[in-house]
């Protein structure tokens, strides 16, 4: 008999054929599409996370384990509305004008949405007024943006600019990196917060979505 540490475990292997079988059967049985998410597919991503921190796991493992994740979320969805799966938070995320650079990006988008948070990724590329667009339309409580090159990092600054001409600044909080971004580059432009791999990243956004929480308690 299919369990939910089954399902964990079928993540952290990166077992898309097992993925499948086991979700299934978990289906069939009657269990809560619900628990099925949170208990089986996203715990084996929680398990993956730490250990791509330290060095045990690397990116194509990750991505592996990532989309056994979504294998088994397609087989799920569709049993539940999206009213159904709290969201952590609303993140967008995006590659800077000029930069065409992916990997990166990708790997943040999977680790995002498999800790709980709506990911909109506008791609690679972005020019700073798609990334206005995008705040106006997605109203998110994140932005995060990536530059892996020394010759468009200061498109990130550009774009803080554009948000800030657009009256949308303050309305978001922003996240940067790429392997030419530091804390002092994140200080000088105006970014709320910069991390220099995916998994810190994703801790930086649970903070952040934290302290919004515990302001928004005290205010209320």
């Amino acid at each position: 008999m299919a369990t939910l540490n089954d399902v964990s475990q079928c993540v952290l292997d990166g077992d898309l054929d097992g993925i499948k079988v086991l979700v299934q059967a978990l289906i069939d049985d009657g269990t809560d599409p619900i628990v099925i998410i949170n208990d089986g597919l996203i715990a084996g991503m929680n398990i993956v996370a730490p250990l791509f921190k330290s060095g045990e796991m690397f990116v194509p493992e990750v991505m592996e384990s990532a989309d056994t994740m979504n294998e088994g979320m397609k087989l799920v969805k569709p049993l539940i509305t999206d009213e159904d799966i709290p969201s952590k938070g609303k993140i967008i995320i995006g590659t800077v004008n000029g930069d065409l650079h992916d990997i990166g990006k990708n790997l943040l988008v999977m680790m995002m949405e498999s800790r709980g948070y709506t990911v909109i990724d506008l791609g690679v590329d972005v020019k700073e007024e798609a990334f206005s667009a995008a705040v106006k339309e997605h109203k998110p409580n994140i932005v995060g943006m990536s530059s892996l090159l020394t010759t468009t990092m200061m498109k990130i600054e550009s774009t803080i600019k554009q948000l800030v001409a657009d009256g949308l600044r303050n309305q978001v909080k922003i996240i940067i990196g790429g392997a030419p971004v530091t804390q002092e580059f994140a200080d000088d432009v105006g970014a709320d917060g910069y991390s220099d791999d995916a998994s810190t990243a994703v801790e930086l956004c649970d903070r952040m979505m934290s302290d919004q929480s515990s302001s928004e308690a005290l205010s209320a």
